[in-house]
């Protein structure tokens, strides 16, 4: 079983915003595996599924973006889940607004929701699915900014890498992270991910 975990915060007041599209990742893979309704177990809303020919559990921690390892860690100890079956996605300051790329492991990167998760598990080697949403203009806070709605043009662009995140967590699942990762990181239509400083 694959543990598919978005990483967010809760509550209307956050939805369609920049910090929160890992929620829109497992609200699309929600659609496409045509779950039932949800359950909320470990500080999180969990649907139970079959994905790309896979049992999944498709989680958005309740605790807001900060403590979301919390939750993370209580489902992995529960299911006796290895980290190889564990896939996190989240929003990434440091990649252009659409870009997608997945990694097997790495350091946070600034994203507050997998350093917890980093610290709550006390390693690095687990998959992350990223999705950029750039960095805001000065003198804007970033803080500020991931709390924000994306504009009408970024959300054309967000909403097209939603979807191939959704397709990347489907050869996740079918396949393994490194078919994920070739397919996922080499989009034609984005300069290749070797022409770009990695911050991990």
């Amino acid at each position: 079983m694959k543990l598919i975990v978005g990483l967010g915060n809760p509550g209307r007041k956050y939805a369609g915003t920049r910090h929160n599209v890992g929620f829109d990742v497992i609200a699309e893979l929600v659609l496409r595996a045509g779950a039932a309704g949800s359950r909320t177990k470990f500080e999180a809303e969990v649907w139970e599924a079959f994905l790309a020919g896979d049992r999944v559990l498709l989680a958005c921690p309740q605790t807001y973006m900060n403590l979301s390892g919390r939750s993370i860690q209580q489902m992995l100890a529960f299911h006796k889940l290895p980290l190889s079956d564990l896939l996190i996605v989240c929003d990434d300051l440091n990649l252009p607004t659409g870009k997608v790329r997945l990694r097997k492991s790495g350091t946070a990167g600034g994203q507050k929701g997998l350093q917890n998760t980093i610290d709550q598990l006390g390693t690095t080697e687990f998959a992350r699915l990223r999705i950029g949403i750039d960095r805001p203009r000065p003198p804007m806070d970033a803080t500020d900014y991931v709390l924000q709605k994306f504009s009408s043009s970024d959300r054309e662009l967000i909403e097209s890498a939603i979807l191939r995140a959704a397709g990347g967590v489907e050869l996740f699942i079918r396949d393994d992270v490194d078919k994920a990762m070739n397919a996922i990181n080499a989009d034609p239509r984005r300069a290749a991910d070797d022409d770009e400083p990695d911050d991990e």
